[in-house]
């Protein structure tokens, strides 16, 4: 692992978040627009009993995927880890192509929820045009990011502690309509579980499970999150692993719960991606000015989903510069921590994905999400891989497992399956005509990338520094 002398601007960071900030802000950057505006397409398109099955694989995918992450992050925190991982273990030109693959994912993102939070507005502001809501937060978000990390993190734990409680309040309310126990607006019975049966357990068949497999995904994207904050969290080796066992945990809990009451009370055919589903389900349900409570919840919810989005973009644009991959002025980081060049390059890149929802607002959004899925799916794979061959290369060391402070259990299944089942994800795009784009985009810019970096980088490096570990 490269030192302190050998990175400079690594010292200029500061170790000031604690578990709690590195647990909510994981959930932060995964409770959005994901799972409260796709949950409605995935319904819409699998079913209800399929839905509940493809969050179910991305759990699992995420849990392979981060204690691949936990042991690699534990023996070797690093500010923007990925593709310094991918770089070591893989090879240098698959780091490059990882850090812009990770750059684009969250800055795609970023496009799609500051799109998000507009329509959230038009919910009460009908007459007022969404791209008007999408510059107001993007300035809000590009302030949140420059004052401090400090200031980032703390905000980004409240943020996160009010998602979290209004999604436990969700489950209740709605598993209480469910069955009854508080009546629907339109004087309807109470479903019960009727809807999720109504079209038969699998009614397109097995397919369209595979298909919105990225989908699921992206909505699951952000968990990562823990590797990228790393460099900058406080007693790594303790913090990293309790952060990534409570958040697993919790997303499992708070996304299968939400989706099997979502799939409860919106019938399949009712599903989509116009209307948020949870504010769908509050106006079903006959609570006063809970779809008003909600949408305003939501809104909170995209917005710190695109405050973590652009600390992660900042931070992969920092550490390319870092590791002497673009202009050292990249890496600067001012006196309050803040990458200030490379936080600022990344909003503008928001604000270009955010244009394409200008120029086409009705099918933007699943684009963009498809793209961003395909690009974290991709970042999973090479963490899978790189865990693979760390583990091989530590032992053929003649080091013990003893020395590394976190295990992936099962190795070297664990990798082996979550790299699989990463790339089967990649594979059901193919099949699906409203998300395909993400293929004829994201295979291409992983060519350009990796031309790029052997148009720009004529040496390889020592075998010494590529065998480096922690």
């Amino acid at each position: 692992m490269m030192s302190e002398q050998q990175n400079p601007a690594q010292d200029q960071f500061k170790r000031t978040m604690k578990v709690r900030h590195l647990v909510m802000l994981s959930l932060g950057g995964v409770i959005g627009t994901g799972l409260f505006f796709n949950t409605g397409y995935i319904i819409s398109t699998t079913g209800a009993a399929g839905t509940l099955l493809a969050y179910l694989i991305g759990a699992l995918v995420v849990w392979l995927v981060m204690v691949c992450l936990g042991e690699l992050s534990v023996a070797m925190p690093e500010t923007g880890a990925f593709h310094v991982y991918a770089a070591r273990y893989l090879s240098p030109a698959t780091g490059y192509t990882v850090a812009w693959l990770y750059w684009l994912t969250w800055t795609v993102a970023l496009g799609s929820s500051l799109t998000a939070a507009g329509f959230c507005m038009q919910y009460w502001f009908p007459q007022i045009p969404v791209w008007i809501w999408c510059l107001v937060f993007c300035c809000a978000i590009y302030l949140l990011n420059v004052i401090s990390t400090r200031f980032f993190a703390e905000g980004e734990f409240w943020f996160s502690l009010i998602k979290v409680i209004t999604i436990v309040a969700f489950i209740v309310l709605g598993g209480a309509a469910m069955f009854g126990f508080i009546p629907m607006k339109d004087g309807t019975p109470a479903p019960g579980l009727s809807n999720i049966t109504a079209h038969g357990w699998l009614p397109n068949g097995v397919l369209p499970i595979l298909m919105t497999m990225v989908a699921v995904n992206f909505a699951f994207s952000g968990t990562e999150l823990i590797g990228i904050a790393a460099g900058e969290t406080q007693q790594p080796e303790k913090v990293l692993p309790l952060a990534i066992r409570t958040t697993v945990a919790r997303l499992i809990i708070f996304f299968i719960g939400t989706v099997f009451v979502l799939a409860a009370l919106i019938p399949m055919d009712q599903a989509g991606i116009v209307k948020s589903p949870f504010v769908l389900v509050f106006e079903k349900i006959g609570v006063p000015w809970a779809a008003d409570v909600i949408n305003f919840v939501i809104l909170t919810a995209i917005l710190s989903a695109a405050n973590s989005g652009l600390y992660a973009s900042g931070r992969m644009l920092w550490s390319l510069a870092n590791e002497n991959t673009l202009p050292r002025a990249f890496a600067r980081v001012n006196q309050r921590g803040v990458p200030l060049l490379a936080i600022t390059v990344s909003m503008i890149g928001g604000l270009l994905a955010l244009i394409s929802s200008v120029v086409a607002p009705d099918t933007v959004f699943v684009a963009l999400s498809a793209i961003s899925g395909f690009a974290v799916v991709a970042v999973w794979l090479s963490i899978c891989a790189s865990h693979f061959v760390f583990r091989r290369r530590h032992l053929q060391q003649g080091k013990s497992l003893a020395q590394l402070a976190y295990r992936a259990p099962l190795y070297p299944l664990t990798p082996v399956l979550g790299f699989l089942l990463c790339l089967l994800a990649c594979v059901g795009l193919a099949f699906d005509p409203t998300q395909r784009i993400a293929l004829w985009c994201g295979i291409p810019f992983v060519l350009l990338c990796y031309a790029a970096y052997h148009l720009t980088h004529k040496s390889s490096p020592k075998p010494e520094e590529a065998n480096d570990v922690a």
